[in-house]
Parts: structure tokens; C-alpha cells; sequence
């Protein structure tokens, strides 16, 4: 299943004010973490707990809110979902001054960049700047991706005071790993994290794709509740050069200061 376990989903609603929309949501997660991307409504009772003529009402209305639709034998996410998370971002403004950045930066404006929030041992892509169109192999909006695996994750991390690092990664935990080159351990990862300190940005060296590289940064936080976003460029390894790290660093930097508060 997803993050909940079906005993996770029972406890939850029982816990919730509102269990129908707890079970929604919980839908929705099922949904989106299938890959293939329809579940049948035998999978969804069985992942929710609950018997199959409570899931079908629950379905029932969410097909009528457009937010799930049939097909084929089972359902999938509504296009109404796209109109909820893109009325999210356009109310962001580090999203609209994510992309004005781009367009008018002269080295920015030739590489794919991305802009992403830390949550908890991922990072969630908000948006992603299309100057380079050979590099389309990477996360999209809305996906998620271990710290550990990017650039971006790992600038984010390294700015969380040192408990708070230990108790996300205490020593001796795995990390997932997706090519040769992905950290392997928590321990790999805080050593590399000093380095990300030391330095003010993060590289990533065909940890998450072979041929791939990336660099990343933080953006100053607004506010004490303010979000924690990071924006990263990725770039082809066999093209990379240090001059070319040394102008997306520079320009990633001004862009985070222009997204976030230098008093913050």
C-alpha cells in the first residue's frame, strides 16, 4: 500500500472527525502510488479495511466530485485533481517568480531547473523550468524523491540543525539506492552533508540517473513557519563543466535570494 497500512487507515478513521474524508484521502493515496495508475474496487476495499459497498459509496462520490474516474475495471485520479494542485501552485508566489527568474536568467534559462519542498525524507517537485530539452529524464511536478538520491534533498537536509538530522537518518539506516553512485548509508550521507555546508550548495553525481548530474540550494526561509524550498539544476554529465557549476551556483543563489528573505 502507501505510507498507510490498511490497520493505519482503520486506526486513523476511527481517530478523525470526519472518517469519510480521512478514507477519501486515503483513497486518493492508493490511487496515486499504483503503478499502473487503476485500481480495482476489490483493491481499494482491501487496502482501506473496509467492506466493498462502504468503498463503493465513497468512490460513488468521488466520481461525482471528478476527483476519481472509471477505467477500464477499476478507478483513477480525476482531472480535477490537476485544477486543485495548479490552483495551489499559481497562489505560490515562489512558484511565478520561480519561472519570471528563468526565462530572463542568461545561464538559467538554458538548463532545466526545478523548485522542490522538503517533507519529511523526500523532497515534492513544485515546478520545473524547460530550458534544456535533452534533460527530461528526471522528476516531474508533484513527484517525490529521498533527500539522499538529489541534490536539492540534500541542500535541504543540511540545513536542519544535527538532532534533527539524526533522528531522520540514525546511523546505521539504509538508504534507497538507484544507481552505483547513490549513498548507501546514513553515515555516507552526513559526511557529504559537512561538504554541503562547507561549500553553500549540493552536488549530485549520477546518484539518482546514470549520465546525470545536479546542483543545489536552499532558499531562505520566510518567516519562522515559512516553507523549506529549494531550487537545483540538472544538467548532462558528459557536457558539465566547472564553469558551468560555477554560473548555475552563482545564478541558483540569486535566485534563492529572490525567492526567500535575507532575514529570514
Amino acid at each position: 500500500m502507501t505510507e498507510l497500512s490498511v490497520q493505519g487507515v482503520a486506526h486513523a478513521s476511527a481517530a478523525s472527525p470526519a472518517p469519510a474524508v480521512t478514507r477519501a484521502a486515503a483513497v486518493l493515496d492508493v490511487l496515486a502510488a499504483s503503478a499502473t495508475g487503476v485500481v480495482s474496487l476489490s483493491d481499494l476495499a482491501r487496502e482501506l479495511g473496509i467492506p466493498k459497498s462502504s468503498t463503493s459509496n465513497l468512490l460513488l462520490a468521488l466520481e461525482e466530485a471528478h476527483l476519481i474516474v472509471r477505467r477500464g475495471g477499476g478507478f483513477a485520479l480525476g482531472r480535477k485533481l490537476v485544477e486543485l494542485g495548479a490552483a495551489y501552485l499559481s497562489r505560490l508566489d515562489e512558484v511565478q517568480e520561480f519561472y519570471r527568474f528563468c526565462e530572463s536568467a542568461p545561464t538559467l534559462s538554458k538548463e532545466t531547473v526545478r523548485i522542490a519542498l522538503l517533507d519529511g525524507k523526500d523532497v515534492i517537485y513544485l515546478a520545473r523550468y524547460e530550458g534544456h530539452p535533452a534533460v527530461r529524464l528526471t522528476s516531474n511536478i508533484g513527484d517525490r524523491m529521498p533527500v539522499s538520491l538529489c541534490a536539492v534533498g540534500k541542500a535541504l537536509v543540511a540545513r536542519l540543525r544535527d538532532h534533527d538530522i539524526d533522528e531522520l537518518f540514525p546511523d546505521g539506516t539504509d538508504l534507497p539506492v538507484m544507481t552505483p553512485n547513490s549513498l548507501r548509508t546514513a553515515e555516507e550521507l552526513k559526511e557529504q552533508l559537512k561538504e554541503v555546508r562547507r561549500k553553500g550548495y549540493a552536488f549530485e553525481d549520477e546518484e539518482s540517473t546514470l549520465g546525470v548530474v545536479s546542483v543545489g540550494v536552499t532558499v531562505p526561509t520566510r518567516g519562522v513557519h515559512g516553507p523549506s524550498l529549494g531550487l537545483s539544476v540538472t544538467a548532462l554529465k558528459a557536457t558539465f563543466s566547472s564553469e558551468q557549476e560555477a554560473a548555475i551556483v552563482g545564478e541558483l543563489q540569486e535566485l534563492a535570494r529572490t525567492l526567500g528573505s535575507p532575514m529570514g
